[in-house]
């Protein structure tokens, strides 16, 4: 494959780089060591501004090329997941109930092994801007960042991100245009009723059987309700009643996630749950509280920019290894807000067999991080080359 020389030589650095962050996962917003690290490695690298303290503990990398010309955006994850690792590679956590489980140390690696190439070469007419995001898995660290007017204030034409795919073949590249990745919103649904002693029911207002019926109705609006052609997940995640074996409760729960793409889809699904929500309480004397949150919006990469960076993966790895029409994931992803504000492409990068994303014995294949700095490195030079 034909990797970019001076990236390929920096292969040990950049394990060095992602195993020291995969030591020491920080969560959400609280991305400041890991921000201080990578603050650290971009002055070496001598990049032309560093704007620290965005969204909290986002920071961004300016790179200027060799002439005038626009500025393109690339972006990394930095932050872990609130659950204990349960591999045991050299550098796995030090922080109990923390891990990078989902590789977000690998993506901040790529884009470090990028920024070192692109500061020494600036083979490139224009602006690369590179973007070290907080608070992807919870949070919304991509919408803070559009918020606080990075899109405006970096003046970015186009905004690209990568993540690693466990699984797929390492090192091809994946990517769709159009939805790649679902919009998600979670609901919590709560019943009261009258609880008391569950030897005499009719002095009580028992919760669970319409609890039961919610939990057993919400998941079948897919097989029911719903053009079939269109992709929804409603599922019930948390059933939670009583305390006793002989106590009616006063309360009962459920609550789940919704996955969706089509924004007439997802309002049908919130305005379904309440309603039969409200037609199963009625049913059951039992009063009722929704709360229907919605989270990220749907990723949707836009046709031009992603067959423009799969053109661009094409020479890193070849056509054959390059993949444009993959199946649409239910997962969710925060780079959403920026493909929002911009038009740009997101991709996965296949880093092959092992667990899944978000398991505890997941880690990083350290033998893709040449790749993806790669193609971060050629997006920029062929985005913005020079005359």
């Amino acid at each position: 494959m034909p990797i970019i020389n001076r990236i390929a030589g920096l292969a040990d650095d950049m394990a060095g780089w992602r195993r020291h962050l995969h030591a020491y996962p920080e969560l959400e917003f609280d991305c400041h060591e890991t921000a201080r690290f990578v603050a650290d490695r971009l002055r070496e690298f001598g990049v032309d501004q560093l704007h620290e303290g965005i969204a909290t503990s986002g920071l961004i990398a300016v790179i200027n090329g060799r002439g005038e010309g626009p500025s393109i955006g690339l972006r990394a994850d930095m932050d872990a997941l609130p659950m204990d690792e349960t591999g045991a590679p050299d550098w796995a956590s030090t922080v109990p109930g923390r891990m990078h489980a989902c590789g977000h140390d690998g993506h901040t690696t790529m884009l470090l092994g990028a920024a070192k190439y692109l500061s020494e070469t600036r083979n490139f007419a224009g602006r690369a801007v590179l973007i070290f995001q907080p608070a992807e898995e919870m949070g919304g660290g991509g919408a803070a960042m559009v918020r606080e007017g990075v899109m405006d204030r970096f003046e970015l034409r186009e905004v690209y991100a990568l993540h690693n795919l466990p699984d797929a073949p390492e090192g091809h590249f994946l990517t769709t245009p159009g939805p790649i990745m679902a919009a998600v919103d979670d609901f919590r649904i709560t019943l009261t009723g009258r609880g008391g002693h569950a030897a005499y029911p009719q002095d009580t207002l028992d919760p669970i059987p319409p609890l039961l019926t919610l939990a057993q109705t919400l998941p079948a609006l897919r097989a029911h309700e719903v053009d079939p052609r269109a992709d929804l997940v409603v599922a019930v995640t948390q059933v939670q009643a009583g305390s006793a074996h002989n106590v009616t409760p006063e309360t009962a729960f459920l609550a789940g996630t919704v996955r969706s793409f089509d924004p007439q889809v997802r309002d049908f699904a919130e305005k379904r749950i309440r309603e039969l929500a409200g037609g199963i309480a009625a049913a059951h004397g039992v009063a009722l509280e929704v709360d229907y949150m919605r989270d990220y919006p749907s990723t949707h990469n836009h046709p031009d920019q992603t067959g423009f960076a799969a053109g661009v993966a094409a020479e890193i790895v070849g056509e054959a290894a390059v993949q444009c029409d993959m199946q649409p994931s239910m997962g969710a992803e925060d780079f959403a807000y920026m493909l929002e504000a911009r038009p740009g492409a997101y991709l996965f990068l296949g880093q092959g067999p092992g667990p899944m994303c978000h398991h505890p014995a997941y880690d990083f294949n350290d033998r893709i991080a040449p790749i993806g700095a790669s193609f971060f490195a050629r997006l920029v030079e062929r985005a913005l080359p020079l005359e």
